[in-house]
């Protein structure tokens, strides 16, 4: 860890099983530090979610063992002609911002602590601002998975980040568009506020405590 920081590096091959520190919790902190270099995970560990994990932590290759030595150069080639260029923008609709390379959040100047599916959650919301989207499209990128026609686990996680990012600072920014998804607004309305639906229009939406029920 303290070479990769003191030393000028072109490209970093990272072990998973390192120890002490795991090569996941060197690239974190190399990301949360600011450090672009391109970053290599080299493990034994061949399962989706571990590459899943090691990508989303800031990685930028994943090569799983055993594995060629030509196939590990080429990568390497591919790495060095990307370049560093910036590895974690920090997202931001209105005043909610998200890091994904930290996976921290704030509202203004507030940091919320947030778990680690629940700031997912919120960076996928962040990325699609604006856009409704329906509760296979969250399963899908935030749990990788297809969810079970009674699985209510997409609901229960905006609940939970209505009560985390919405409710204490008296907003309702993720709204519940009926029989469709959900949809992160820009602009911030008080909580409790209703959009009256009015003929022929759109499905109806509702705003915080109005979508109650899909916090359930």
């Amino acid at each position: 860890m303290w070479q990769a920081t003191e030393f000028a590096f072109d490209v970093i091959v990272l072990d998973v099983m390192l120890p002490g520190l795991s090569g996941y919790e060197v690239c974190r902190r190399l990301r949360r530090g600011g450090f672009g270099v391109p970053v290599l995970m080299l493990t034994a560990k061949d399962g989706e979610h571990d590459e899943a994990d090691g990508l989303d932590l800031g990685a930028d290759d994943y090569l799983t063992k055993p594995f060629s030595f030509v196939v590990l150069l080429a990568r390497l080639r591919a790495l060095l002609r990307r370049g560093p260029g910036d590895r974690s923008p920090v997202l931001a609709v209105g005043d909610l911002s998200v890091d994904p390379a930290s996976r921290r959040v704030w509202r203004g100047q507030v940091e919320v602590r947030l778990t680690a599916r629940e700031s997912s959650l919120a960076e996928y919301l962040v990325r699609r601002k604006g856009q409704v989207v329906s509760r296979s499209q969250i399963a899908e990128r935030v749990w990788e998975a297809q969810l079970d026609v009674d699985s209510n686990v997409v609901e229960v996680y905006i609940g939970y980040l209505r009560r985390k990012l919405d409710q204490p600072f008296g907003l309702a920014t993720i709204e519940t568009v009926r029989g469709v998804g959900y949809r992160l607004m820009d602009t911030a309305a008080p909580a409790g506020a209703q959009l009256a639906a009015t003929p022929g229009a759109s499905p109806a939406v509702e705003r915080g405590s109005q979508a109650a029920a899909a916090d359930n």
